[in-house]
């Protein structure tokens, strides 16, 4: 367990990247993501005496500043879900035709996304894109694992008839991108 600022500031080091990729994903603003990243860290150091490592501490991390964005979300009364910064996702070795195919691959599906309603989206993300197990998942929403297997379910079958109505194929989209 953390203890004092120094050790505090290792864990920040260590997860802040992470944490802020997260919340751009739901705010998709840079500054404003910024601005919750560190306001999540902050309740983090202030509640670290109620992390009783039951769980791992990302998790607990990524639980603090999902509740920190959705209550920034509910206050300015919008939702937005669009791609984050993409220039990680393209090797060196792709041409310009392939890194200008796939951006506009994945520019299709977060726009698909987007149109979502927020429990798929945010399933999706969790499950997804940053790859967190059920329990995981479960622990950050504060779902049951069941819920969280059936939303993931219905999103991934949304998302597809989202991507059908805009006549492109799941598969394709997500071959690419």
């Amino acid at each position: 367990m953390v203890d004092g600022g120094e050790e505090f500031s290792q864990v920040y080091d260590e997860y802040s990247d992470r944490i802020f990729s997260y919340i751009f994903l739901l705010v998709n603003n840079r500054a404003t993501a910024e601005d919750l990243t560190q306001e999540s860290f902050i309740k983090a150091y202030q509640n670290f005496n109620q992390f009783n490592e039951e769980s791992q501490l990302y998790t607990w991390l990524v639980k603090i500043a999902r509740n920190t964005a959705i209550d920034y979300i509910r206050k300015k009364s919008k939702y937005r879900f669009l791609p984050f910064d993409l220039k990680n996702l393209y090797s060196e070795q792709q041409s310009p035709d392939e890194i200008l195919l796939k951006g506009e691959k994945i520019t299709i599906l977060y726009e698909a996304i987007n149109r979502l309603k927020m429990d798929y989206r945010e399933v999706i993300v969790l499950r997804k894109i940053k790859e967190f197990s059920i329990k995981e998942s479960a622990e950050i929403l504060n779902w049951k694992e069941d819920k969280v297997r059936i939303t993931t379910l219905r999103a991934i079958k949304a998302l597809k008839k989202e991507l059908k109505k805009r006549g492109e194929g799941f598969e394709e989209v997500l071959s690419n991108g």
